[in-house]
């Protein structure tokens, strides 16, 4: 499964499957073969395509088409078997059969997710702020989601500190969403990257966001929630987060919510007190995650027999 072909094919049977996307890696994984799975969901009646003398061919050549738009407009396109696709996200469950990019991809297991409330408050903007300067000084990579107010906040400083930001959009890669962030958008694309589960013109929905923050929370070593509502898409997060098992941080302030009165009473959150007590709960994070097997293996030895 590592022909140029099979990438085609994998868009193809995204663009008929029209969605159910979740279950597309399991459908391949358990056929190993992209092919099987494509030709079995033409064969379907809720095919989108109007079926002709050979289906699989009028969707091959629909998605030669959506290929050739991206690598036009410099977009990347990276299979979920692809040496090139994030590592980080083959661990959790709402794997994107395929993401699309624009920007430069890099090596970001040193990322963290700094998320929280679009009505954010004044306070909220410079903490927010604070933080991504901080992280973009440990020469860690800011991750958000591109949303008013506290996304807003974190990918501006981690700019104007020249660190690397990633922007995990709810929408595709084409489309611009909050239209106020397009600028913000484009140069962050120039100096970091926009990445999208999505294909390239779909439009924003109600389901999308939270499959956003799934996408995010996996690419992320940690989330960080700054300021968050009851029913703040940084909630969902949040949740997402624990599941795949990454750690969640945020500030005392936050208790004043039930939500995050109860997240706190659970494994892997962390509430902290202030800036310098945030950073280090990052830096044990951080060396944890980017340990290499042979390191992880060496620290567990070592604390087994207590040295």
């Amino acid at each position: 499964m590592r022909r140029s072909e099979e990438r085609v094919a994998l868009l193809a049977l995204l663009l008929g499957r029209g969605s159910g996307w979740s279950g597309i890696v399991e459908d391949i994984l358990d056929t190993d073969s992209v092919w099987t799975v494509l030709e079995k969901t033409l064969g379907s009646r809720d095919v989108l395509f109007d079926v002709a003398d050979d289906p699989v061919e009028q969707a091959m050549s629909r998605a030669r088409a959506l290929l050739e738009h991206c690598e036009s407009r410099g977009i990347g396109v990276r299979a979920f078997w692809e040496d090139d696709y994030p590592a980080a996200l083959r661990e959790i469950h709402e794997m994107p059969p395929v993401v699309f990019t624009r920007g430069e991809q890099a090596d970001d297991r040193r990322a963290i997710a700094v998320v929280g409330s679009r009505r954010a408050s004044p306070r909220g903007l410079e903490i927010a702020g604070n933080i991504a300067e901080a992280l973009v000084d440990r020469e860690v990579t800011v991750v958000s989601g591109l949303a008013a107010g506290i996304d807003t906040a974190a990918h501006t400083a981690a700019l104007r500190q020249r660190g690397r930001t990633v922007a995990v959009i709810g929408t595709g890669i084409n489309r611009y969403y909050p239209w106020e962030n397009r600028e913000l958008q484009d140069e962050i694309a120039a100096r970091g990257m926009v990445l999208s589960q999505f294909l390239p013109d779909a439009p924003p929905t109600r389901q999308s966001f939270p499959m956003r923050n799934a996408v995010m929370s996996g690419y992320a070593a940690a989330t960080i929630v700054v300021e968050a509502g009851e029913h703040s898409g940084a909630r969902i997060q949040a949740r997402y987060a624990l599941k795949h098992g990454r750690p969640v941080i945020f500030p005392r302030e936050l208790l004043a919510n039930q939500w995050a009165r109860d997240y706190a009473e659970r494994p892997g959150v962390y509430v902290v007190a202030g800036m310098a007590d945030l950073m280090e709960i990052v830096d044990d994070i951080l060396a944890e995650s980017t340990m290499t097997v042979d390191e992880l293996v060496a620290s567990l030895e070592a604390a087994e027999l207590g040295w």
